[in-house]
C-alpha cells in the first residue's frame, strides 16, 4: 500500500477522503497485458473508491518485475491521477498495563498487663 495526497470522494451523501492506494495483480495474459484490482481508503482503512485496471501496449512491456513502475503506472495522470507520496506504515499502538495497588491490613492486639 502507498500513502497518497488527499483525494475527495463523495459516498452515500457525505464527502470521504482517501489517503492511501492499494493495488494487487488480478489477473492477466502472459506477454501482452495484467490486470489490477485497486482501491482508495480513508486513513481507517475504510474502502473510499475501487475498480480495476488493465495495464497494456508499451506499459506492460516496460513493467517487466519491477513493482515500483507498476505502482507508478496506475498513479499517473493518465491513469488514476494520483500522487503518491510513500509506502503506507501502520501504526503502530502501544498498551500499557497499570495494575490496581495492593491493599494490606495490619492488625495490632494489645493484652492488658497482668495484675497480682
Amino acid at each position: 500500500m502507498k500513502t497518497i495526497s488527499p483525494i475527495q470522494s463523495w459516498i452515500n451523501g457525505k464527502s470521504v477522503t482517501a489517503t492511501i492506494f492499494n493495488m494487487y495483480v488480478i489477473g492477466g495474459v502472459l506477454g501482452s497485458s495484467a490486470s489490477f484490482y485497486y482501491s482508495l481508503l480513508d486513513s481507517d482503512l475504510a474502502n473510499v473508491a475501487q475498480g480495476n485496471l488493465t495495464m497494456s501496449g508499451e506499459a506492460y512491456a516496460g513493467w517487466g518485475n519491477d513493482d515500483e513502475y507498476a505502482w507508478l503506472w496506475a498513479a499517473s495522470p493518465e491513469v488514476l491521477n494520483l500522487t503518491i507520496t510513500g509506502d503506507y506504515v501502520p501504526p503502530t499502538t502501544t498498551t500499557t498495563t497499570t495494575e490496581a495497588p495492593v491493599e494490606t491490613t495490619t492488625t495490632t492486639t494489645t493484652e492488658a498487663p497482668i495484675t497480682g
